[in-house]
């Protein structure tokens, strides 16, 4: 198991466990059972305890953990007769985001998400998840056939932000993720996007300007990285948790600014400890939103996402 920085404490009383159950096995005279049950009440005590009050920073790192469920894990789970689109009818096939036809809860559906990839390859085959035009251009493409249709849209994002490259920048970047943002907010069905881990600047907007919004319990959504606007506003990206702090970019801040509709709970110790039940907590919350959008005519969904995103920050300002 990947142990994050906070979590030593708790790596060293797994390990011993671990150790302890090890040395169990190659002697069968030696009872550990006892001992190794103590340490497990004492490692559960203390994952509830150091996951009870997560700082920003934390959430953060908790969000970015490599081995949370990432777009293809819920699309495996969640979705049933998945048909993948690929490319985007002008330069290629951006396998930063994945997105198809298939059928949530037997109904036909479009899902769309940003995949980060799980191993080495993968990673590099996905470019941690930072789309290129082209990955935009696919969104689009995939949100026209949902209106056309007639059918649903459910957007998963998990993605530091948009690929920041010389050829994505040639190739029209911000372009792109203006009209996927546009679309977003023009489509007459019905829109749910949630965030599975990072939601990074516009690179997530432009998947995630949705009718309802749901957050996982530690991911996180903001307009920069903590390092990057600890380097913008101190000259120094060490000084990322006071960034992190000032960002207000948790699942439970953005909920009370009226950014997230919802908060999906994770399992104790984030959803990397118990994949199944995250993935399964997703299914329900996506089929919460969904359901009541549905009875909805077109104009009715189009202006209510409008309406919902004209209102943001009017509660600063009138304060």
């Amino acid at each position: 198991m990947h142990y994050l920085e906070f979590e030593k404490p708790l790596a060293e009383i797994e390990g011993k466990a671990e150790e302890l159950r090890a040395m169990g096995v190659a002697n069968e005279e030696m009872d550990v059972d006892k001992e190794a049950r103590a340490l497990d009440k004492k490692a559960s005590e203390l994952l509830r305890e150091l996951y009870t009050d997560l700082t920003p920073w934390r959430k953060c790192l908790v969000a970015r953990h490599p081995d949370r469920p990432h777009c293809k894990d819920y699309i495996e789970a969640l979705f049933t007769e998945y048909t993948p689109l690929a490319g985007d009818r002008n330069f290629a096939d951006d396998h930063a985001v994945m997105g198809g036809l298939a059928r949530f809860n037997d109904e036909p559906v479009v899902v769309i998400g940003q995949e980060k990839g799980s191993d080495t390859k993968s990673r590099i085959e996905r470019n941690f998840g930072m789309a290129r035009p082209e990955g935009y251009r696919k969104a689009i493409r995939l949100m026209d056939l949902a209106d056309r249709f007639n059918i649903p849209v459910i957007t998963l994002v998990d993605t530091p932000g948009a690929y920041p490259g010389k050829g994505a920048e040639e190739r029209g970047q911000s372009e792109a993720i203006a009209r996927s943002t546009e679309k977003c907010l023009k489509i007459g069905v019905p829109l749910v996007s949630v965030v599975i881990g990072e939601g990074g600047s516009g690179g997530a907007v432009a998947f995630a300007t949705a009718n309802k919004l749901a957050m996982l319990e530690h991911s996180v959504y903001s307009v920069i990285s903590p390092e990057g606007c600890a380097s913008i506003l101190w000259k120094d990206a060490e000084k990322m948790r006071e960034a992190a702090e000032a960002l207000r970019l948790t699942a439970q801040d953005l909920k009370e600014l009226g950014v997230a509709d919802r908060i999906i709970r994770e399992p104790v110790g984030g959803a990397q400890r118990d994949r199944e039940a995250a993935i399964e907590a997703v299914g329900k919350a996506i089929a919460g939103m969904l359901d009541p959008l549905r009875k909805k005519d077109r104009d009715a969904l189009i202006k209510q996402r409008r309406d919902k995103f004209l209102k943001l920050g009017a509660r600063g300002l009138a304060a």
